[in-house]
């Protein structure tokens, strides 16, 4: 199964996509391994490796704890954000919105790199929304979803990511940035800090982005979602965009739920086949041409699809 993903990774590092990669597979109940290529262009990508998860965060923290509270009840999908988190100026943003980035928020916040930690929350609780609600993915969605659990609960969401998702999943390799060892997302930076602008500012407030963890840790979160009865519903597609189907927090193509990050991360999960996929690179080490690698990263996501159905169908 694994041959023409692997080919196709190892193409990808010939052509300097990112320097290498680690990759796991999971089908017919057990995972496989493979690790390609440098991290920096002279260390072997090798086991046990802690990688920036970039966006991938959003489903590990945030959207875990999300699906929580709408399952239990706690939070209503069509309910305002400001009847759980009054700061944010705008009553039309609900819950469902931001879960499936169909929210209309204009995320441009002047100045945005010159702010600290409170001064960029404030700027993001008076984000204009428009009312355009077609899907657009934004970070300050799931950040404004990171602010409303703190207000929730009163507890930090560092704090909340580790009670209610780490520790009870037994991820023991999986912490906010920054880390002491990790793979390097910039050549020239110091290896560990996050490489997400907001999320370095926001820290461990950050619902967006700036966890760090392993092909062992998303294993094992993977697993979770792949049998616990709190993932069971989460095929159905949750938008507004008839073009763009989402699930909550997760993209949906058919059945395969999956998310991406901007360091060259990305992991999916096809639940009814019992398959997922996790796949970490440090693409952003030598450069940063995101227009061509969202379409080599879509490209190696569509393969993995495609070898991973065939599995089933024969």
């Amino acid at each position: 199964m694994s041959e023409r993903i692997l080919e196709k990774i190892k193409s990808q590092i010939e052509h300097r996509v990112y320097p290498g990669a680690s990759l796991a597979l999971y089908h017919q109940g057990q995972w496989q391994e493979y690790y390609v290529g440098s991290q920096d262009g002279l260390e072997p990508v090798t086991a046990g490796l802690t990688y920036d998860l970039a966006s991938v965060s959003k489903v590990v923290g945030v959207g875990t704890l999300v699906i929580f509270r709408v399952n239990s009840g706690a939070l209503e999908l069509d309910r305002s954000l400001t009847s759980y988190y009054p700061a944010f100026q705008d009553e039309r943003v609900t819950i469902r919105q931001l879960l499936t980035h169909t929210s209309g928020i204009d995320p441009y916040i002047p100045n945005r790199d010159s702010l600290n930690a409170q001064e960029l929350k404030e700027a993001i609780n008076r984000l204009k929304v428009t009312d355009n609600k077609r899907f657009h993915y934004t970070d300050v969605n799931f950040l404004l979803l990171g602010f409303l659990l703190e207000e929730m609960t009163g507890r930090r969401l560092d704090e909340l990511i580790d009670e209610e998702v780490l520790e009870p999943f037994g991820m023991s390799e999986t912490s906010f940035g920054p880390v002491s060892q990790a793979v390097p997302t910039v050549r020239g930076q110091k290896p560990g800090l996050v490489h997400d602008p907001k999320a370095r500012v926001l820290g461990r407030h950050a619902g967006s982005a700036g966890l760090f963890s392993t092909v062992k840790d998303l294993e094992i979160f993977l697993e979770h979602y792949l049998t616990d009865d709190f993932a069971k519903d989460l095929t159905q597609d949750y938008g507004f965009d008839a073009e763009r189907k989402r699930s909550l927090a997760w993209d949906k193509k058919g059945d395969w739920l999956s998310h991406t990050g901007y360091t060259g991360t990305f992991i999916m999960y096809h639940r009814k086949h019992q398959q997922a996929v996790i796949f970490l690179s440090n693409r952003t080490f030598e450069k940063d041409e995101r227009p061509q690698w969202k379409k080599d990263r879509n490209q190696l996501m569509e393969l993995i699809r495609t070898v991973m159905d065939a599995k089933i169908s024969r």
